[in-house]
């Protein structure tokens, strides 16, 4: 498709018509000039070096090139035509966890960004290849549907965040079932389903997902992201993520239910603790997929071709400076400016300034333009394009990390800084790689990989005092977190002791408070008894006084005789 960045500048294309008029009437007047001298064939016997074409060549040479000026304001521009490839991969649906849990810090930077890492590794793996991204936490949705388009997927990578899903909790078979049904029509092809979480399973159902899966001859295959042994979730303001009794949510990675949906989807487990490996173990398990040719459509970007326009302009305008109006005498018998050779010759011109072609170089240097501009996005598109024409580049590929890193996809920017590291002839330059992939890694507190660049950095350049610096400054900072990882350990195993003994107490004031309420109850009844006792004993006591006295009467009675 063809396009004009700037049409408005085609309005000046109105010029040209009232320049050939102007011109048109100043030969008529010349004409009518040269009739006052006489006879019209005379006179052009009389000036036999005069050319009747030449000038009207050299006028319609100017106005082309003026034509080709204008047009080059416009920015003429081809691109977003769609082609048609074919292709020979397998098609791979990635499925995302982005619930709360996968916020947890149990490895650097958090779960989420490793997880976010991994796919790009993934992406940039891929070539010919057809790739799909869903999101899921408590429910599921496809974000980009399956397509051959990789920096469509790295872009839409950018903005995931668990904020985007209205319902959390962790929904892995509904994650399944969506990706089974995403794939293309296509028989014949492999088709893998990628699930990168931290395990948890709320809602139940993964495993019945993911055998009617297989059955559809589609692989399962899951990558485990964080520790089993747990971590509490950071909501901000250095507070963690609190259940409906208050107790603060420990999230662990549950490895055994990653397996079982590994093996019901006829895949495998992989437990992602560095990304290098675990992107080698992916890659042999998809190999052993199945592989097809297929046609793939693919959306190129607009092209600046202004300067092709602006050589052809230089040409005419150079060709126009180089015609004379009169005839040369060594080339009487030469006639190049007769109706078909003049528009044979310009057409040739056309054609040569169109076929001239960009260079990877000039690339580079279009995309170094956009760079200091701050356009990093149109900046790695045309390094990008400056990699396809020659990958060997190292120069094309540190700059595409450079404007990967201005972006912050930072592990697209260390996998291009160790790639141009490779490719550098110039131990300075490779030094300078190297240093830029360990900035990046210590940034995302991945101190080992960071000591291991910064490593490679000092080999080729062991006169930069800046990286043996950041090499100590690392050193002590990874020192720091295992400290810091040990006593988070410590203080949780106090945590747990803590509260262990709060609910010991609890327990002996319940205790107590039973044995309370027991006594109170045995002194009640005790009373009770007490009471009962010494009213029977009373009235014993009174039935006794009775009978004494009944006693005393009858002996007095008696005595009167």
């Amino acid at each position: 498709m063809f396009r004009f960045e700037d049409p408005i500048y085609l309005y000046l294309l109105a010029v040209i018509p009232v320049l050939a008029v102007i011109r048109w009437l100043m030969v008529r007047q010349q004409k009518k000039r040269l009739r006052q001298f006489g006879d019209p064939d005379l006179v052009k016997e009389l000036m036999p070096d005069v050319s009747r074409f030449r000038p009207l060549v050299k006028f319609c040479l100017l106005l082309m090139a003026l034509s080709l000026l204008i047009v080059m304001l416009a920015r003429p521009q081809f691109g977003t035509k769609i082609s048609h490839e074919k292709r020979t991969g397998i098609e791979t649906i990635i499925a995302m966890d982005i619930s709360n849990s996968m916020l947890a810090e149990d490895v650097t930077p958090s779960r989420l960004d490793r997880a976010k890492m991994m796919v790009e590794n993934l992406v940039d793996n891929f070539t010919n290849d057809k790739i799909g991204l869903i999101v899921f936490a408590g429910d599921a949705f496809i974000q980009l549907p399956i397509t051959s388009d990789y920096v469509s997927a790295k872009m839409f990578l950018s903005s995931i965040d668990p904020s985007m899903m209205a319902t959390q909790g962790t929904d892995i078979a509904t994650a399944i079932s969506m990706a089974s049904r995403s794939f293309t029509q296509e028989e014949g092809i492999g088709k893998a389903i990628i699930v990168i979480t931290d395990g948890e399973d709320h809602e139940g159902g993964a495993l019945e997902a993911a055998k009617e899966a297989k059955d559809r001859d589609h692989r399962v295959y899951v990558l485990g992201v964080g520790s089993p042994k747990g971590a509490p979730i950071p909501i901000g303001n250095g507070d963690f993520m609190k259940d409906n009794t208050g107790q603060t949510v420990m999230t662990g990675l549950n490895e055994e239910m990653c397996r079982q949906i590994a093996q019901a989807g006829g895949g495998a487990y992989i437990h992602v603790e560095n990304n290098s490996s675990a992107q080698e173990k992916l890659d042999e398990e998809l190999d052993k997929l199945a592989k097809k040719e297929t046609e793939t459509t693919i959306y190129s970007d607009y092209d600046e071709q202004f300067q092709a326009v602006g050589i052809i302009a230089l040409l005419l305008l150079i060709i126009e400076a180089c015609l004379m109006e009169v005839k040369n005498p060594l080339l009487r018998n030469v006639s190049l400016f007769k109706r078909k050779k003049v528009a044979t010759l310009l057409l040739l011109l056309l054609v040569a300034g169109a076929a001239t072609a960009q260079s990877d170089r000039q690339l580079v240097h279009k995309g170094n333009k956009q760079y200091r501009a701050g356009n990093y996005a149109d900046a790695e598109v045309l390094y990008r394009k400056a990699i396809e024409k020659n990958n060997r580049n190292p120069q094309a590929v540190y700059n595409l990390g450079l404007a990967l890193m201005k972006q912050q996809k930072d592990s697209a920017a260390v996998q291009q800084f160790m790639d141009a590291g490779k490719l550098e002839t110039n131990p300075l330059r490779r030094a300078l790689s190297y240093h830029n992939a360990g900035v990046i890694c210590q940034g995302k507190k991945m101190y080992g990989e960071a000591i291991d660049v910064y490593k490679e950095a000092l080999r080729n350049n062991p006169a930069d005092d800046e990286t043996r610096y950041n090499l100590a400054l690392c050193k002590r900072q990874q020192k720091q977190q295992q400290q810091n990882q040990q006593q988070q350990k410590q203080d949780q195993k106090q945590d747990q002791k803590q509260d262990q003994k709060q609910e010991e107490k609890k327990e002996e004031q319940k205790q107590q408070q039973q044995q309370q309420k027991q006594e109170q109850q045995m002194s009640r009844e005790n009373a009770e008894q007490m009471l009962n006792a010494a009213m029977q004993e009373e009235k014993q006591t009174q039935q006794r006084m009775k009978k004494a006295q009944q006693q005393q009467n009858r002996r007095k009675l008696d005595k009167n005789w």
